[in-house]
């Protein structure tokens, strides 16, 4: 991994508390990720939020490499939304700070980017999308409800195996405002260190 990430994620792993009220809310995760991979199957995990734009990638991004980061094998995360928009720019700003390479490779009104946190390692793919877009699984997969107006707005997702709300404080609210970069820094940190938690028990 690159040298920056493994600085922030050090930080990350060191200095990060998770309460035991957060830690419940994760454990429907953990047990989702050891049951396949006890099962020696595929993981995948798609995070949904309304807009697809923020807390739903900084999730997609830091448990996929959190996975890598544990050697946790065959794990694919995914991200959508109740509708689509654009992954929003300070998004990537905010993770390029903490030490991953984005680098845009469609321009539009929703541009796609490559998100890679090693050199030889295939990147995410990152882009808004609704959360039952053709690019995500189908079927087999656990759908994390990263915000509770997706998690009130979609009573049901088609297709997924579990469904566990996860949610987190929309840094959106600090858009506009002096404290928009140390706001998106830390929420991308508090998403960063529950991933790193979730994956750190998982056993093989």
């Amino acid at each position: 991994m690159y040298k920056n990430l493994t600085n922030t994620i050090g930080t990350v792993i060191s200095v990060q508390h998770i309460s035991e009220e957060r830690k419940a809310t994760l454990q429907p995760l953990i047990d989702f990720v050891q049951q396949k991979t006890d099962n020696k199957q595929e993981v995948n995990i798609n995070f949904i939020c309304t807009h697809n734009s923020r807390r739903s990638h900084l999730s997609q991004i830091w448990a996929q490499v959190a996975s890598a980061y544990f050697n946790i094998p065959n794990v694919r995360c995914y991200s959508g939304g109740t509708e689509e928009t654009a992954l929003f720019p300070k998004v990537a700003e905010t993770l390029i700070n903490q030490g991953l390479h984005i680098f845009k490779i469609a321009e539009s009104n929703n541009p796609v980017y490559a998100i890679k946190y090693s050199d030889n390692a295939l990147p995410v793919i990152g882009f808004s999308k609704k959360y039952d877009s053709p690019f995500n699984p189908v079927s087999a997969f656990a759908a994390i409800m990263t915000c509770s107006q997706a998690d009130g707005g979609c009573p049901f997702i088609a297709g997924a195996e579990k469904r566990i709300p996860i949610t987190f404080e929309d840094p959106k609210i600090s858009d506009n405002a002096p404290e928009q970069s140390k706001v998106y820094a830390e929420r991308s940190l508090e998403i960063a260190a529950e991933m790193f938690y979730v994956f750190s028990k998982i056993s093989q």
